[in-house]
């Protein structure tokens, strides 16, 4: 059992907190029993699976957790990224910066329609702790693509002021939705490549950008659906 902070799983479990060493050693944490567990029935490559008070000193595995009440189980797998491929449904996130929203984003992605998530150079790190939680084990089901523009074929892009409500829009598959930073939204040249500029009616503002891709994947589904059945 570890009982030293020194250990070098616990010190390779604090390093991969930041960005630059998951990316230079290809690595990320998984913490909680149903994520490890997604993570290994789903065959990604496991690295070191710690369990509190069998591997570890209960109080020295607390002490690297992200979780504010600590953890049982934590595991280090090796990053898996997808292609892009001719999904029928796709979800682009343009500079996406809150790891909690892109973690939410693959989340809905993968319950609505089984669609793909593009990043954009300039998003957050999908295998970033907060992103990790936030997609339930959706990561491990359908890791997200890289990708510097979205997939050929036809664009929505949802923006607060778009200049159509969202329900008007033709979200028949294939289809990319495509959403932007939190604050400045998409950038103009990906806005004006859009086939349509779609907007969600709602009282106040806008919505958060996880919660405005999950109301438009839902439509798009929806509206496949119907198409299927009809």
């Amino acid at each position: 059992m570890i009982t030293s902070p020194q250990n070098p799983t616990l010190k390779l479990v604090r390093k991969l907190r930041q960005r630059r060493w998951r990316e230079r050693l290809d690595m990320f944490v998984a913490e909680g029993e149903d994520l490890v567990e997604a993570g290994k029935q789903a065959r990604w490559e496991l690295v070191h699976e710690l369990h509190a008070g069998r591997d570890v000193a209960p109080e020295l595995l607390a002490a690297v957790s992200e979780l504010a009440s600590g953890t049982r189980v934590l595991a280090i797998f090796r990053r898996r990224w997808a292609a892009p491929d001719a999904r029928p449904l796709r979800l682009f996130l343009d500079g996406v910066r809150d790891p909690g929203n892109v973690g939410s984003c693959l989340r809905s992605a993968y319950a609505l329609g089984d669609a793909q998530v593009v990043l954009a150079p300039g998003s957050a790190d999908p295998f970033a702790p907060k992103a990790v939680r936030a997609s339930m084990g959706a990561l491990f089901h359908r890791p997200p693509a890289l990708a510097a523009e979205p997939p050929a074929g036809r664009l929505v892009v949802l923006d607060a002021h778009g200049s159509t409500p969202l329900w008007e829009c033709d979200l028949t598959p294939p289809l990319t939705l495509c959403v932007g930073a939190e604050r400045t939204g998409v950038t103009p040249a990906l806005r004006a490549r859009a086939d349509e500029v779609a907007r969600i009616p709602v009282c106040g503002d806008s919505l958060n950008v996880a919660m405005a891709a999950t109301v438009a994947l839902y439509e798009a589904n929806r509206m496949a659906t119907r198409e299927r059945h009809a």
